[in-house]
Order: structure tokens, then C-alpha cells, then sequence
């Protein structure tokens, strides 16, 4: 919200376009590079997680991020490719390990036997705190 404030007060190109997609940046990048200044300097939220769980959980629980290992369930094959994005790294490290399409995660699933829809209900674990639910509509 603050960078995009800051685009409204003449500090910054408008509009301000999303850089959640991996297939949007990818398509940007190709095929309009006049408009990257657009691009809002928030990394994906899959980025920020992944960054977040190498610097500051990782920190907060006394883990060597190096022997940490993220994952990330996504909607996009594209995801994949982001995970993977040398200018993401932290540290040198790639915030996101491994990414699996909610396809695959279906079929593993299908695969191993489990039967999503007769699983019994488990409590939430929230490290950082309340979950809002928002994340229902992402990628919708």
C-alpha cells in the first residue's frame, strides 16, 4: 500500500501493475519491457513466504536457513520457473525448494490412497499469527 501511495504522490510510474504471476512477469519481460518500471517491487506472495521462513523463522526458531527445506503447493506450472529466479534468492539461497502444482498434489494424493474429503479435521497451526482466510481467493 505504501509503494503505491508513493506512485500516486508522482514518486513512481503509474499504473502500478501486479507482480504476482510468474506467467505475467515471464510475459512482461518478453514481450513488453517498457512497462518493468510499472511492476509493483512486492515479490509474489510464494517469494515472500519463502523469504520470510529463511530469515526470520528461521531466526525466531535458532535453524541454520541453509538446512531448511520450503515447499510450496501452487495453482501455476509457472511457479516453478519463479522458484528458481536468481534475483529472488536470499542470501544465496532460492526462498521456495520445491514447488507442486495442485494438479500434482491431487494426484499424489489420489495415488497414495488418501481420500481428501474423509480426512479428519486437525487444528491450525499458525506460527505467525491469525490467518485471515484471504488466500481462498488468490488465483481465482
Amino acid at each position: 500500500a505504501s509503494e503505491f501511495l508513493e506512485r500516486l504522490q508522482g514518486k513512481g510510474k503509474l499504473p502500478m501493475i501486479t507482480s504476482c504471476s510468474s506467467a505475467w512477469m515471464k510475459c512482461l519481460e518478453q514481450f513488453h519491457p517498457d512497462l518493468i518500471d510499472n511492476v509493483s517491487t512486492c515479490k509474489s506472495p510464494m517469494s515472500m513466504m519463502g523469504s520470510m521462513l529463511k530469515t526470520y523463522f528461521a531466526k525466531k526458531l535458532g535453524v541454520d536457513p541453509e538446512k531448511m527445506f520450503t515447499s510450496a503447493v501452487m495453482c501455476c506450472t509457472a511457479k516453478k520457473y519463479e522458484a528458481r529466479r536468481p534475483e529472488l534468492r536470499v542470501d544465496g539461497m532460492d526462498p521456495t525448494d520445491l514447488v507442486v502444482t495442485t494438479r500434482e498434489i491431487a494426484w499424489m494424493m489420489k495415488s497414495a490412497g488418501i481420500d481428501f474429503y474423509n480426512i479428519e479435521p486437525e487444528e491450525f497451526d499458525s506460527p505467525l499469527g491469525v490467518s485471515s482466510g484471504a488466500g481462498a481467493i488468490f488465483g481465482v
